[in-house]
């Protein structure tokens, strides 16, 4: 499947994340980076992200998905390790026309994110397609690597 390339402004924009494990850290520390207002929904959430909970960072709804949850987001992650759920997510997520990244599954995702690298005002992002996420992350440290050596422009 070929992906339309697109940066987003999600500054204060509702961004719903459905997981509370590794996975969804990674997704809410970059949703954070970029000024996103995070709603996690799950059971359980890993250590650092209840920190980020009781620093108010992040807004917890201590539950199993159900229908309805995606309401009112600009963007959906379904990051459970449960693949009937994260279907369920999509499906919901498709139906009100809200933007959804399906964490095991790129087709049944409307956006995938690519490997990303920030240096000095440039922005880099190395895709996919989502076919091939960990080879985007190598592509991705060693341009990190040719402009910390010099090899590259690095926004000079």
């Amino acid at each position: 499947m070929r992906h339309y390339p697109v940066n987003l402004n999600i500054k204060g924009k509702v961004c719903v994340v459905i997981g509370g494990g590794r996975v969804a850290e990674r997704k809410i520390r970059n949703i954070l980076l970029c000024g996103g207002k995070v709603k996690v929904i799950s059971p359980e959430l890993t250590g650092l992200l209840m920190k980020r909970v009781r620093r108010g960072k992040i807004d917890y709804i201590q539950a199993e998905y159900r229908p309805g949850m995606c309401k009112g987001a600009f963007l959906v992650y379904a990051a459970t390790s449960n693949r009937k759920v994260n279907a369920q997510i999509a499906r919901e997520a498709e139906r009100l026309s809200i933007l959804v990244n399906v964490c095991d599954s790129a087709e049944e995702s409307t956006f995938i994110l690519p490997a990303v690298l920030r240096k000095k005002g440039i922005t880099l992002s190395v895709s996919t397609d989502g076919r091939f996420p960990k080879k985007s992350v190598r592509i991705r440290d060693r341009l990190r690597k040719f402009i910390e050596a010099g090899i590259l422009p690095n926004g000079k």
